[in-house]
């Protein structure tokens, strides 16, 4: 594990190299899961792994950093779906920090913008 400058701990999950997938404790509750390379059948299973580990510790808030996914495919999108109904039974918010059009076009083609909590920044995000 390592730690950022702030000294908090950071998880790193990258066992597939098309992925990156970074884990922060931001305070008061709020996790950040910070999401980067290509999101589809083979490695969408790593970012269910990491955000559901992630409402496991009890948040208040989960937010997802996706400005640096470069594809976001079908998988991508059924495990976003599905994460967030885990959130939602787990009473999280979850939200999503992305300006990127490569995540928010495939959200948007899928008809599912209005399911999610989308911000512009991460620290948007965690107000």
């Amino acid at each position: 594990m390592q730690h950022t400058h702030d000294g908090s701990a950071v998880q790193h999950s990258e066992s597939d190299d098309q992925i990156s997938v970074a884990t922060r404790d931001a305070g008061d509750g709020r996790v950040v899961v910070e999401v980067g390379g290509e999101v589809d059948m083979l490695t969408s299973p790593q970012l269910r792994t990491a955000v559901l580990g992630a409402l496991s510790g009890d948040p208040t808030t989960v937010v997802l950093a996706l400005d640096d996914v470069t594809f976001l495919g079908t998988s991508g999108l059924a495990v976003l779906i599905e994460v967030r109904e885990a959130a939602q039974d787990a009473g999280v918010a979850l939200r999503l920090a992305c300006t990127g059009r490569r995540v928010l076009r495939p959200l948007s083609i899928a008809g599912l913008v209005p399911m999610f909590d989308v911000r512009d920044t991460v620290e948007d995000a965690l107000i």
